[in-house]
């Protein structure tokens, strides 16, 4: 073989090599890589949502938490910033960070409504705060629904309604309520939307996930469902029937069962007891 072709050959063998190599290393260096960092946020937040940690107490150090997620200061106090930047919690120089007080969550938050959804099941405390909230404003959201619905919003009503009840006729296709609370909340977002106020029509897609976390839980718990049907079906016969004042009390008692299943007194609300109704004209 010529001195110049073998030369040639050497040198493509060479370059083989070379690429064979770093492909192997590319390949070893993707499986070896290592996992994903554990979130300091998302741990803290799944024990504050869940009631570990109540209002006013104290999360551990971040001397601690870098010994438990085995992270350095840097990445433990980013983590802690996206909890101060939510306001679930503040840092107090020379003592820590403490847990704030409910009304001082971004409770509206994409982050704090997620994590709220997923974790706050457990907790009293949070469920209560979401009740009293939906009890002062729900009840006047449906009467207003009564005045100005159309008859396009009431069949959206009608719709998810009739779907909440096919679901308890066949339970077989519901076995982990899921389908029924996806029915439920339509029937509660469908009634936002039948105010035709800007504000309420787009504040049940803000609200939606913390109603759902009530519904799924109460709907779980609830002795008889088909109760809770029958009050959902009063307060739509109250809208469609254009009575505001029946409308008013129908959703104080759908929230009252949703209290009840959920073992909850009814947060004494000065707008949900209140008996200085709108005029109905």
């Amino acid at each position: 073989m010529p001195t110049d072709h073998r030369r040639l050959v050497e040198m493509f063998d060479i370059c083989q090599r070379e690429r064979n190599d770093s492909e192997r290393c590319h390949v070893k260096s993707k499986q070896t890589s290592s996992p994903k960092r554990p979130s300091v946020a998302e741990a803290l937040a799944k024990e504050i949502f869940s009631g570990v940690y109540q209002p006013g107490d104290f999360v551990p150090r971040e001397i601690d938490l870098c010994e438990r997620f085995v992270l350095n200061r840097s990445a433990v106090r980013s983590d802690l910033r996206q909890l101060v930047d939510a306001g679930i919690i503040e840092r107090i120089s020379g003592h820590g960070s403490k847990v704030r007080e409910y009304p001082e969550w971004n409770i509206l938050d994409a982050q704090v409504t997620e994590w709220m959804t997923r974790y706050a099941a457990p907790n009293p405390g949070v469920q209560r705060e979401i009740l009293a909230f939906r009890l002062d404003v729900e009840p006047y959201v449906a009467m207003t629904a009564a005045k100005r619905a159309t008859a396009h919003d009431l069949v959206a009503i009608e719709e998810a309604y009739n779907g909440m009840g096919s679901d308890l006729d066949d339970p077989a296709s519901n076995r982990d309520g899921r389908l029924h609370s996806s029915y439920d909340i339509a029937f509660h977002v469908a009634i936002f939307k039948a105010t035709h106020n800007i504000v309420w029509s787009q504040l049940s897609h803000i609200l939606r996930p913390s109603i759902l976390l009530l519904i799924e839980t109460s709907n779980v718990s609830a002795s008889d469902p088909a109760e809770s049907l029958e009050r959902h079906r009063l307060l739509m016969e109250s809208i469609r029937a254009r009575r505001p004042r029946d409308a008013f009390r129908a959703s104080q008692a759908v929230l009252a069962g949703t209290a009840s299943a959920l073992g909850l007194e009814i947060p004494d609300t000065p707008l949900g007891h209140s008996t200085e109704l709108l005029s109905e004209t």
